[in-house]
């Protein structure tokens, strides 16, 4: 890997690398360049993770026609996909190298944190949403049981905009959710929770199910849990996979005519 960065530096393929550094015994991100080759010796991988591609799209907003290298897991490819189809990052300008990240301990080097997911604990199970339930599990509750498992989890959100600023495929200039009429800070629990719904439904076509969400929210919400349901919908009606390839999304068509047709759920 380190040979492939240092190449690809050297021959002007890529003007800067996007990667891990290890700084004071954790593995920070860190951006390569040819002028400060040396320092490749010092690009890592391990468990921790970290919006790669999210720097990427910041950068390229500055600097269009910079080229950029960056490691990629599975999550980070289908972020880099979620943001060609929204055209925040050209496929043309950006080159990976994958990091093996499969879930199974007979793999070597599968390292991620959602290897081993942090488990709920016995007053979550029994109030709220376990964050490792699947979308069918938490729909097996009654209509009135999940309402009140999902305030548990909505009241306990503080605002602090961690699962927002986290979040690979979030790149609005203008967020609606830091307007003060949806929800006003400095009021816990909130009187309307209505952050984590209006989130929901952008996140609809658009989240890739990487984690980061739930991995920077102090209150563990079960968010992934959340976004999967959208997604799902998603599925369901337009038969479209976020993140498994380039294609255009069908909440980013273009034009006066409607050609897509919503199948009955």
């Amino acid at each position: 890997m380190q040979e492939q960065v240092r190449e690809w530096l050297e021959q002007d393929r890529v003007d800067i690398f996007l990667g891990y550094k290890m700084l004071q015994g954790h593995p920070l991100p860190h951006c390569f360049t040819k002028e400060n080759i040396d320092e490749i010796d010092k690009l890592v991988v391990g468990k921790a993770r970290y919006s790669l591609e999210k720097m990427a799209t910041k950068i390229a907003a500055k600097h269009p026609d910079l080229k950029i290298g960056l490691l990629t897991r599975d999550c980070n490819q289908r972020a880099l996909n979620v943001l060609y189809v929204w055209n925040q990052l050209k496929p043309d300008n950006i080159e990976t190298i994958s990091v093996n990240c499969c879930p199974s301990k007979l793999k070597e080097h599968g390292d991620c944190s959602y290897l081993e997911p942090e488990q709920a604990g016995f007053l979550k199970k029994m109030v709220g949403m376990d964050n490792n339930m699947e979308v069918e599990a938490a729909e097996a509750f009654s209509q009135e049981d999940r309402f009140n498992r999902w305030m548990y989890e909505f009241q306990k959100c503080i605002k602090c905009y961690g699962c927002r600023d986290i979040c690979p495929v979030c790149f609005c200039k203008e967020c609606s959710l830091e307007h003060s009429d949806l929800i006003a800070t400095g009021t816990i629990p909130p009187e309307f929770p209505i952050f984590h719904l209006v989130r929901a439904v952008h996140m609809a076509g658009r989240c890739i199910d990487c984690g980061l969400c739930e991995d920077a929210c102090p209150a563990y919400i079960s968010l992934r849990l959340l976004y999967r349901k959208v997604n799902e919908t998603v599925s369901d009606v337009f038969d479209y996979k976020t993140g498994t390839s380039a294609d255009q999304s069908p909440f980013n068509m273009l034009g006066d005519e409607v050609t897509l047709e919503p199948k009955p759920i």
